[in-house]
């Protein structure tokens, strides 16, 4: 089972296609697509060739409600069951987990007095300047 939004990006990857992630507004057109989506600092527009892989924010689609007769006859309805088989479509893993571990301990913090303690520390010390 993939969660954290991963299957869009990774199908997307395996088709070779374009992806828009966590849509909240598609508009298609003349082969392309305009993705519309949330970040931090509003909305962000981008235009994609189709075919493509679109996943989707809560906020694009406006619930339906069924009324009570409607449900009603949908309980009576005959439900067929179908088989990913059915489709021709191999459900069989393709990603192999080889190990999973815990990270290591954090190492304990150190506290600085000035920002000139803290460039000799990171260039001396940590050798990450």
């Amino acid at each position: 089972m993939m969660t954290q939004n991963q299957t869009g990006q990774m199908l997307s990857a395996l088709l070779g296609w374009a992806q828009g992630t966590f849509a909240s507004k598609i508009e298609l057109g003349d082969g392309k697509a305009a993705v519309t989506r949330e970040v931090d600092g509003g909305l962000q527009t981008i235009e994609i060739k189709l075919p493509a892989v679109v996943t989707t924010d809560l906020r694009l689609n406006e619930p339906r409600y069924a009324s009570l007769p409607n449900i009603m006859k949908a309980k009576k309805k005959p439900l067929d069951k179908k088989s990913p088989a059915d489709f021709g479509v191999d459900t069989s893993p393709r990603l192999k987990v080889l190990k999973t571990e815990e990270p290591s301990g954090r190492k304990a913090g150190i506290k600085v007095k000035t920002v000139a303690e803290l460039v000799d520390k990171l260039k001396n010390e940590a050798g990450v300047l």
